[in-house]
């Protein structure tokens, strides 16, 4: 037990739950439940914003399994993550302005509610509601094995043990304190990854002698690992230029993302989101991805990639240092769970529940629905996560790359953008991208040298045009929002 880094620790969660029970109190005073639990009631300043984006992208794959492929692959995977870089500003740039307007005109709680009332379909709300359960489901479980490999490092205890503590702190806070509560931590836990990342930067520089020495080191043991191709040159240009669909542009198709562009409270504070959030991402995407590398020099031989980062901050940090720096990938997998779990709670309970099971359900039936759906779908995740993948990150990319060619990107953006845009072709398209990309991603991964998302991505663009252009006809008053 490293009683003096597991100190700073509690700290910090005694301070999430402190924040989750005021925000509580606020949603049960609330004249709207929905809006409070699920948006938050569309307050967001910039600053707020601008971590609440920061902390739900920044997740366990990025403090955890990012460090820990680096750690294997050399600079050419801090090159490749560095696409990351402009997400935020992609989100609020493309979706921005025009989406909130509309979410407010239309009173949409949820990403799904802005679909039905775009394309006026039952079917691509039920489609649109299994993509979000399936695929978010895979990536709370990389959220879950990540926090439980962090706490099993700390504490010595076996994994499931330490998975069942991490689940136990994390579903308290977001079950009582809904999107309130999450955007309120992600606040806390956004600021706590900057200063964590830039501390273990410095210290794994200085412990390893210098940038030249640890290069000098990377180089001795193989020059490929300070080459943009990877260690084992396999990160072709082809590669890494179509992987930057995947983790760049493409995340405006992720919905715990694209759900922020709904919940800002005016457009001063989203341009100010953007620049904060650009520079946050930046920080932390560069910062923990670099670590890894350096760590190679200084700590060689760590076999589990997910334990590079706990290792080296334990092995290098004096222990209250290490506390604080090991809140950072707590904050980001905290952060990254309790969005999802709001995300996949409330698509259950608005979209599927409220939709099609009890249209006439009181407020206050809503509340019990939305509690009890949030910790069912919590404890399930749990269960997914007794095994975990040897590097959580693969399971996260891969939920990924199923929501952003499944539907999302082009339903999303082409419904804004398209007035020809219809439900024939949103459904096709939805159709095609995910039963490709599973194909492909199963079968053939990374087909023609390329991330398996591009092919799926580019059909399901082209399947939407052509389909939605063929039967324009049937069509006859398209809801141009």
């Amino acid at each position: 037990m490293h009683w003096q880094v597991i100190i700073p620790l509690a700290l910090f969660l005694v301070i999430i739950f402190f924040i989750g029970f005021w925000a509580n109190a606020r949603v049960r005073q609330s004249d709207s439940f929905l809006s409070d639990y699920f948006l938050g009631g569309r307050e967001m300043g910039g600053f707020l914003l601008a971590m609440t984006m920061m902390a739900t992208y920044g997740s366990a794959s990025s403090f955890i399994g990012g460090p820990g492929v680096a750690y294997q692959t050399g600079l050419g995977w801090v090159l490749l993550a560095m696409a990351q870089l402009p997400a935020g500003y992609f989100v609020l740039m493309i979706l921005g302005k025009k989406f909130a307007i509309i979410a407010r005109k239309y009173e949409a709680i949820t990403l799904i509610d802005f679909l039905k009332a775009r394309y006026q379909s039952n079917a691509i709300v039920l489609l649109s509601a299994i993509a979000i359960f399936v695929f978010l489901f895979a990536s709370m479980t990389a959220q879950w094995v990540g926090g439980a490999r962090l706490i099993e490092s700390l504490t010595g205890l076996p994994y499931r043990g330490a998975l069942l503590i991490f689940a136990v702190a994390v579903l308290v806070y977001v079950i009582i304190g809904g999107f309130a509560a999450v955007a309120l931590t992600d606040a806390l836990q956004g600021s706590v990854m900057i200063i964590g990342t830039v501390i273990l930067l410095v210290a794994v520089t200085i412990e390893g002698g210098g940038v030249s020495a640890i290069m000098a080191n990377l180089v001795a043991e193989n020059p490929n690992l300070v080459s943009p191709y990877g260690a084992d040159a396999s990160l072709s240009p082809l590669y890494v230029s179509t992987f930057w669909i995947l983790i760049g542009i493409g995340v405006i198709g992720l919905p715990q993302i694209a759900v922020r562009a709904m919940s800002y409270k005016d457009s001063k504070g989203m341009h100010r989101a953007i620049i904060i959030g650009t520079i946050g991402i930046g920080t932390i995407m560069f910062g923990m991805h670099l670590i890894g590398v350096f760590g190679r020099a200084v700590i060689p031989g760590i076999e589990i990639g997910d334990k590079v980062m706990p290792t080296l901050t334990l092995d290098i940090l004096p222990p209250v240092l290490a506390g604080i720096v090991l809140a950072a990938p707590m904050a980001a997998i905290m952060s990254t769970v309790n969005a999802l779990l709001i995300l996949v709670s409330s698509t259950l309970v608005k979209d599927v529940y409220l939709n099609f099971i009890k249209p006439s359900a009181k407020d206050a039936e809503i509340q019990r629905m939305s509690f009890i759906v949030t910790t069912v779908v919590g404890i399930a995740v749990v269960l997914f996560a007794l095994n975990p993948p040897d590097l959580l990150i693969w399971l996260n990319l891969f939920a990924f790359g199923g929501l952003e060619s499944a539907f999302f990107l082009w339903v999303v953006v082409l419904g804004l953008y398209w007035k020809g845009a219809n439900k024939y072709g949103a459904i096709t398209s939805m159709i095609v991208g995910l039963v490709s990309y599973v194909y492909i991603y199963h079968f053939h991964v990374n087909l023609f040298g390329m991330n398996s998302v591009t092919i799926p991505i580019v059909v399901s663009l082209l399947v939407f045009v052509l389909v939605s252009m063929w039967t324009k006809h049937l069509v006859k008053q398209p809801n141009r929002l």
